[in-house]
């Protein structure tokens, strides 16, 4: 019993002592990238001799460190575990430890990327990752190609807001290599990172709406992104993610639904929840350019209502959007006196705004709209998946009642009512698909 107690006492003073080894460290380096093999090599160059140590003390999901010297001066590397795979929680866990792992902060975060596979996804992914360590992380930080370099826009982009700082690692040239690293400690005169919660929470929202272009250029104006692919031509839910004032966002454009097959209306909402998973959909966005009405609008609407039931009313709000001043008289007047349009945002619990999508100083504004909603409800915060599947098995009984209705209406008053049909489908949705 005592050298049980003894040993899991040892266990508890692990992380001080390494803190401690680690206090002294003149070049604190962070490993940031996908691949754990080359991190791993990557980490063992930096350390010198130690070179089965993260191999063997790997822990997968979580952060690993070793130590070393580098011309007389200590260097602590922290390698971090695949950023790119892990939910926003575990993501800000990891990364707080990256800062514990080397006291009293990281100097340098090398980030490790494959040209040919760095998306724009990736890149506003590792960017809302570097913002955790604070507006002074780009500062400190430096590109490593793990392969041969492939021009991409998405790679540019990095770069640029690297300034220019990039070691191609199958070059191996630890002295080259020391000497970058050296070069952005004393740029920043050996101030350091610290981990920072002041990021704002994650949203996922659902932008909905008639064919057509709107739904895209608001998701470009949103996620600050202009090579989005518009859903307006597709059947499929389409999602965009970026980091976006300090938080992450996740935006399914969901196809419109008015006029389709209850099947296929019934299996795209579904999807577009599940693109949501695990958290659920924040808010979902009926985008409208500011004019009158169509049939294809109201029919939207009512659509979105009647497939996700009464719940999704309370996460409903309306986007409208222009390209001009949106506080302009003649905007706020055909809003107020359009008897249809009022009907319309009533529906919705009278929560709409007005976006100039060329206008980025709103979109801060947008997001703010959008976390007061979720704030102001005393339910869940989000719809998930279970929510819908709570309210597609309510739906039965109306559903009878509205096929006794319809069949005892006269055929040839109502030519065009068509009767809603109960119906069975076995979801078998892949989301890695």
């Amino acid at each position: 019993m005592f050298c049980f107690c003894a040993i899991q006492r040892l266990y508890s003073l692990i992380p001080l002592l390494l803190c401690c080894i680690a206090e002294s460290a003149f070049y604190r380096i962070v490993l940031l990238g996908k691949s754990d093999d080359r991190k791993t090599r990557l980490g063992n160059s930096i350390i010198g001799n130690q070179e089965a140590h993260f191999q063997k003390y790997s822990p997968g999901n979580h952060c690993v460190v070793s130590y070393g010297d580098w011309k007389g001066k200590s260097v602590t590397v922290v390698k971090a575990p695949n950023i790119f795979s892990l939910p926003e929680e575990m993501v800000k866990h990891e990364m707080k430890s990256c800062v514990t792992l080397c006291p009293p902060g990281p100097n340098v975060l090398l980030l490790l990327v494959k040209p040919s596979t760095f998306t724009e996804k990736k890149r506003q992914k590792l960017k809302f990752i570097l913002s955790l360590f604070g507006h002074n992380a780009l500062k400190h930080s430096m590109v490593v190609m793990t392969r041969e370099v492939i021009e991409s826009d998405s790679l540019n982009k990095l770069l640029q807001e690297c300034e220019g700082r990039q070691y191609n690692m199958f070059e191996n040239e630890q002295r080259l290599l020391m000497k970058k690293v050296g070069n952005i400690v004393r740029h920043n005169k050996e101030t350091f990172l610290t981990f920072t919660e002041d990021t704002k929470p994650s949203l996922n929202l659902v932008l909905c709406g008639r064919r057509g272009a709107v739904k895209t250029s608001a998701a470009k104006a949103i996620l600050g992104q202009t090579e989005l692919h518009s859903v307006s031509t597709s059947s499929e839910c389409v999602k965009h993610q970026g980091e976006v004032c300090g938080r992450w966002v996740s935006l399914v454009e969901l196809p419109a639904l008015y006029g389709k097959p209850q099947e296929a209306v019934m299996e795209e909402s579904f999807r577009c929840i599940s693109l949501c998973d695990p958290e659920g959909v924040h808010a979902f966005i009926l985008v409208l350019p500011v004019g009158p009405l169509t049939d294809e609008d109201k029919g939207e609407l009512e659509t979105i209502q009647n497939t996700f039931s009464s719940p999704v009313n309370d996460f409903t709000m309306i986007l409208f959007t222009v390209v001009s001043d949106p506080t302009a008289p003649a905007v706020g007047n055909f809003l107020r006196e359009n008897k249809k349009i009022q009907e319309l945002c009533q529906s919705c619990g009278g929560r709409s705004v007005v976006l100039n999508i060329k206008d980025k100083q709103q979109i801060p504004e947008l997001l703010d709209d959008v976390e007061r909603v979720m704030l102001s409800m005393g339910r869940p915060h989000c719809y998930t998946t279970e929510t819908y599947a709570f309210a597609q098995t309510h739906k039965g009984p109306q559903q009878e009642k509205n096929i006794t209705t319809q069949q005892a209406e006269p055929k040839d008053l109502k030519p065009k009512t068509t009767v809603t049909r109960k119906y069975s489908i076995s979801w078998k949705y892949n989301p890695m698909s």
